[in-house]
């Protein structure tokens, strides 16, 4: 047996929070109120965040250090990081181009952002991948369910039948693997995805939607005096995001709007809200607009760790995500 399963075989595995030393019944129900329903959420938690609960400091550090000690949280040699990356998973759009584009598929533990004007598919392509996450793995999919947060009332169990329909599959069971939740403030939804590691580990959930981020925040945090504030808590709704997409090996997107930039006139007058708290987070940024005429959508790669930037063109059909006529086989 090697030094490194030794090691593993060492590390206590805690099953629920109140398996974790120091954590009793009335600890354990506080921190769930603040969304610490997992062990997982607690590896990744600050100390700040558990002193809110009413835990003294001290305590805070060892519940995190015993929580971090279940899991895989740990320094590690660059080697041991290539193995662990071969763990990471890719789900398909349903086009091949827009697949290529982006290296084989959206990455999990990562956050991929769509963004774009009014009608330029960024919902549809959300749809899209609460459907194909199900497909097994062979497939292009996760063989999982999908969390859908949905800002802007824009979820529609319609396109999921034309889209389940046209892949032969059954849309009752697709539903069954969505688990959808309606956000009504910028706050309410912080809520939501701070409470979901239960929901995301009880429902084998590999697909995190977010449709849109920023409409709440865009519409309640006004004027420049506002926007202090409205990027601090778009950070720390980010930076949950990416907790829970590592924590579960999940696909982690989100959906952006834009505005006009008038002063520009050399480069693309259209950029994401958000600002650099937005453009820091996402791992991957995918610009969408619609060709003059017709299904036809153009996808801009505008920011990858690793991917060159280019684009591709795809269509938004009755049946969902696909390939231009041209390019499809056959």
């Amino acid at each position: 047996m090697s030094r490194e399963e030794e090691s593993s075989e060492k590390k206590p595995k805690y099953e629920s929070i109140e398996d974790i030393p120091g954590i009793g019944q009335s600890t354990a129900k506080r921190l769930r109120e603040l969304g610490f329903h997992t062990v997982e959420s607690l590896a990744m938690a600050t100390i700040r965040e558990l002193v809110q609960a009413g835990i003294g400091e001290k305590r805070a550090f060892e519940i995190i250090n015993a929580a971090r000690s279940s899991s895989s949280l740990s320094f590690i040699r660059v080697d041991e990081l290539f193995e662990k990356r071969q763990n990471v998973s890719r789900l398909t759009t349903g086009s091949k181009k827009l697949d290529e584009l982006l290296g084989g598929g959206l990455e999990t533990q990562a956050i991929t952002e769509f963004y774009g004007e009014y009608g330029s598919g960024k919902s549809q392509i959300a749809h899209q991948l609460c459907v194909n996450v199900q497909l097994p793995s062979g497939c292009g999919g996760l063989g999982g369910g999908a969390l859908y947060i949905d800002t802007e009332n824009t979820f529609r169990t319609e396109r999921i039948i034309q889209m389940s329909r046209h892949m032969g599959l059954d849309p009752d069971q697709i539903f069954k693997g969505i688990v959808l939740a309606e956000a009504y403030t910028s706050d309410h939804q912080m809520f939501l995805l701070e409470n979901a590691d239960k929901v995301v580990k009880e429902s084998n959930i590999r697909l995190i939607v977010v449709d849109s981020l920023t409409a709440h925040f865009r519409s309640e945090y006004i004027g420049r005096e506002n926007l202090a504030e409205r990027q601090q808590k778009l950070n720390q709704h980010m930076h949950k995001l990416i907790r829970l997409a590592r924590a579960f090996n999940a696909v982690a997107l989100v959906t952006n709007q834009v505005m006009a930039s008038p002063e520009v006139f050399f480069d693309e007058p259209i950029r994401p809200i958000g600002g650099h708290i937005v453009a820091h987070t996402s791992h991957t940024r995918i610009y969408l607009r619609k060709a003059r005429t017709g299904p036809v959508r153009i996808a801009r790669l505008v920011s990858s760790p690793y991917l060159p930037e280019g684009e591709s063109i795809f269509e938004i059909t009755e049946n969902g995500i696909e390939d231009s006529e041209g390019d499809r086989e056959g």
